[in-house]
């Protein structure tokens, strides 16, 4: 039998952890319009899917600090399935690719995350940063995965100056929803790499 408070805690979490609506829309809209008139159909296609799930992400952890596991393993399966649908010559070579770069990108925040954790006895990355990262490698050739974690690093280095600046306190401590920065970043390369292509 389900403890009552407990089952509406769990039906509050959820509730948080959904997508405000309006703002799902309207960036799914935006982002769906801008990758119709500027990519081939197919990319035209990813680009909105991933646009639509990294919008997702970013708002719901700027809210909360946590990303969801529907968008984030959502966005890591979607890369895989795009990759062979994107590059139609070497079809289920590339879904192998897109596998192998997911789960070493995640590998490498994870001991990232591992390693800052020992060294400040505190948490740093949250789990779902990490499997954030594996999209981000499903998603995004090699080269331009550091473009990608430096622009989400950069953007978050430049709140955090504006926050210090209109003087809030910013300490070590401090939380940031890197996963705001992120997703943002990984839909702006994706996006930029199939426009340049």
């Amino acid at each position: 039998m389900i403890d009552p408070d407990t089952g509406e805690a769990l039906a509050q979490a959820d509730d948080v952890l959904r997508p405000n609506p309006a703002v799902l829309l309207g960036g799914a809209v935006t982002i769906g319009v801008i990758s119709a008139l500027s990519l081939p159909w197919t990319a035209a296609i990813a680009s909105t899917v991933l646009g639509t799930l990294m919008v997702a992400g970013a708002e719901v952890d700027a809210r909360t600090f946590l990303l969801p596991d529907p968008i984030t393993w959502g966005a890591v399966v979607c890369g895989i399935v795009a990759a062979p649908l994107l590059d139609a010559e070497a079809s289920w070579i590339t879904a192998g690719e897109a596998m192998v770069r997911a789960g070493c990108v995640a590998i490498i925040l994870a001991l990232f995350r591992g390693g800052y954790a020992w060294i400040r006895r505190s948490e740093g990355l949250g789990l779902g940063d990490v499997k954030l990262a594996a999209a981000i490698g499903a998603w995004l050739p090699v080269e331009a995965i550091p473009l990608c974690f430096g622009l989400a690093t950069s953007a978050a280095l430049l709140m955090v100056m504006f926050a210090h600046l209109k003087g809030r306190p910013v300490t070590r401590t401090t939380r940031i929803p890197f996963g705001t920065f992120l997703c943002p970043a990984l839909w702006i390369v994706f996006y930029v790499d199939h426009v340049t292509r």
